[in-house]
């Protein structure tokens, strides 16, 4: 096993500790959970760096990384949407064009075509995981609103920039 998919297999077990730090509800444990987020979120930046400079490119990463960060990601989100501050048509958007993007990718593989990640998406990940930090702290309502924005914006940008650029993928389809 590769050094960046053991860092990819950190993220997903970082997980459930994120979680369950949130849900135990201590004095402090939202600075923790954030720590544990901000850890996950880092190795999604180091486990790339390394699978791309050292050719650690597997098939196992190119599956499990993206899943793993969709999954910190909706996680957060979900928590997010329970806690009152986000609204759940918006965890509704993001998990739409993230089903919508990889349902395209599905039909493209089998075309024989690879989708590789746009940049708009990786733009998304990092204000989407930058956004989801700053929540996690006391921050004013206004302030809320805006990372939610920045996490709509970005979603759908890049949900249509994918769209867009890959269009011929459905001429084809039967």
């Amino acid at each position: 096993m590769t050094t960046a998919n053991k860092l990819t297999l950190v993220r997903i077990a970082l997980i459930p500790v994120f979680l369950g730090v949130l849900y135990a509800g201590f004095p402090g444990s939202r600075y923790v959970a954030l720590a544990v987020f901000i850890i996950a979120s880092l190795t999604d930046t180091l486990d790339g760096y390394i699978a791309r400079h050292y050719n650690q490119i597997t098939n196992f990463g190119k599956f499990m990384d993206p899943l793993a960060d969709k999954v910190l990601v909706m996680s957060a989100m979900c928590w997010y949407v329970e806690e009152g501050k986000m609204p759940g048509w918006v965890l509704a958007i993001v998990l739409l064009r993230e089903f919508a993007v990889s349902g395209m990718r599905m039909v493209a593989v089998e075309q024989g075509k690879v989708i590789a990640a746009a940049w708009s998406g990786k733009v998304k990940t990092a204000c989407t995981m930058v956004c989801l930090c700053l929540m996690m702290v006391p921050i004013p309502g206004w302030l809320n609103t805006v990372c939610i924005i920045i996490i709509l914006a970005t979603t759908i940008y890049s949900g249509i920039e994918y769209f867009y650029k890959n269009r011929e993928v459905f001429k084809n389809a039967d």
